[in-house]
């Protein structure tokens, strides 16, 4: 009996241990996981908060304001974002008022200041991807400056305009020592869409530098000519590509789907055997794509002429 009664003594003291040490095991959770993922989480609440709080989002009048009457620092700092954040303007009075204020400042800097130089650079790139005309007079005259980065940058904004009027002016840029005057005056003069430009963009397809070449042949054959094709398939064959120029293989991706659309669009056949083995074997997905796309071009061209002499077969047949 004395026996029994110490035994459920014991089975008491130990139930009551156990039931103890639940709730000890969960304040352990608590104070060493819980408690600081708590804190961890109401830290950056109060983070985020204060960031909506103090956040003060710039609008393109913002950064035109800034350009006009910054620090000098600022100013051209202010224009960068400013070229970052134009494109996003949909046409309109906005996009119209900007354009017109950004010329008005373009034209007020005459970048004998260090400080204006880097402003114009950046307001050439404004005025481009604003794509207004009204610029076209004040960028060509901008292609002759003096610091030869804004000029590079009017060749450009002057592509993006596409005014047939700057041919004159790029062709000009185009006879530059300056090997990223002739590669931006290549591919520009394809945008401009002038075949005037043609004689010039045939003597730039033996241009020492391999990238002045490629701009020229795609140029080229945007206006319909075909003198650069070779160039072309030189560019769209990845151990020909190796040997002209070494590049990384974001690079060569671009060269090549751009060599490959410019191929399509003279609808070459004799590239055909070319593209269809970069279509089946080369290793970037975007290339093949690119390569079967201007195979699909190529062979679809011929459709309506196969069809044109299938309706003449027939109605002699008839």
């Amino acid at each position: 009996m004395t026996e029994d009664r110490r035994s459920d003594s014991e089975t008491s003291t130990a139930a009551e241990g156990a039931g103890d040490a639940t709730p000890r095991r969960g304040a352990t959770v608590l104070r060493f996981f819980v408690l600081p993922l708590a804190v961890v989480g109401t830290a950056l609440i109060i983070f985020l908060v204060f960031n909506l709080i103090t956040f003060e989002r710039r609008t393109p009048a913002d950064y035109l304001a800034e350009v006009r009457g910054g620090t000098a620092n600022r100013r051209w700092q202010a224009a960068f974002e400013l070229s970052r954040e134009v494109a996003r303007i949909k046409p309109g009075p906005e996009r119209e008022a900007l354009g017109g204020e950004s010329l008005r400042l373009f034209d007020g800097l005459t970048g004998k200041r260090a400080e204006d130089v880097r402003v114009r650079r950046y307001l050439a790139l404004v005025l481009g991807k604003l794509q207004d005309r009204a610029a076209v007079s004040s960028l060509i005259t901008a292609v002759k400056d003096p610091d030869s980065e804004t000029s590079l940058y009017a060749v450009w904004a002057l592509g993006m305009i596409g005014d047939p009027s700057a041919v004159d002016a790029v062709l000009e840029s185009s006879l530059s020592d300056d090997a990223g005057a002739r590669k931006m005056a290549a591919y520009v003069l394809g945008r401009l869409g002038d075949r005037r430009a043609i004689p010039r963009l045939r003597v730039l397809l033996e241009d020492s530098v391999a990238d002045v070449r490629w701009n020229a042949a795609i140029s080229l054959a945007s206006l319909g000519d075909g003198s650069g094709l070779p160039v072309l398939r030189s560019v769209v064959d990845r151990d020909a590509l190796a040997r002209q120029a070494v590049l990384t293989a974001d690079q060569s991706e671009v060269a090549i789907v751009g060599a490959a659309k410019a191929i399509a669009l003279l609808k070459d056949r004799e590239s055909l055997a070319l593209l269809e083995k970069v279509a089946r074997e080369d290793p970037n997905l975007r290339v093949r794509a690119a390569a079967r796309a201007a195979v699909d071009a190529i062979r679809g061209s011929d459709a309506p002429e196969r069809s044109s002499r299938l309706n003449v077969e027939r109605s002699e047949s008839v």
